[in-house]
């Protein structure tokens, strides 16, 4: 399965961007897709991820209210962005995962790079 993310760039704060997530995977629908973002100096945390059957989406803390992840094709829609959520953003997806842990998902994009100025 390949994956390939894009839509990243460089926006002000409360700014937009939309990420979306091509994917090679034969069936789409079984799969779940995550969002995984690095900040500078910092480890890979969870964003946002949709369950294989559409049926749950889940947030992290950080971004509710402001990001939105497509059912349809797993982008990630990403309104009033700060400072913070400057990071290289990685879609990820496997069959089988908790949605909201990193190494349930074998399948990686190369990542797209969002920056936020202040």
């Amino acid at each position: 399965v390949q994956l390939q993310a894009s839509g990243g760039g460089l926006v002000q704060t409360g700014g937009s961007l939309r990420l979306s997530c091509a994917t090679s995977a034969p069936t789409f629908s079984r799969y779940a897709m995550g969002w995984f973002r690095q900040a500078p100096g910092k480890g890979r945390e969870f964003v946002a991820a949709v369950s294989g059957d559409g049926r749950r989406i889940v947030y992290a803390d950080s971004v509710k209210g402001r990001f939105t992840m497509s059912r349809d094709n797993g982008g990630l829609q990403m309104n009033n962005l700060k400072p913070e959520d400057t990071a290289v953003y990685y879609c990820a997806v496997d069959e089988r995962t908790r949605l909201r842990v990193e190494p349930d998902y074998a399948y990686w994009g190369q990542g797209t790079l969002v920056t936020v100025s202040s």
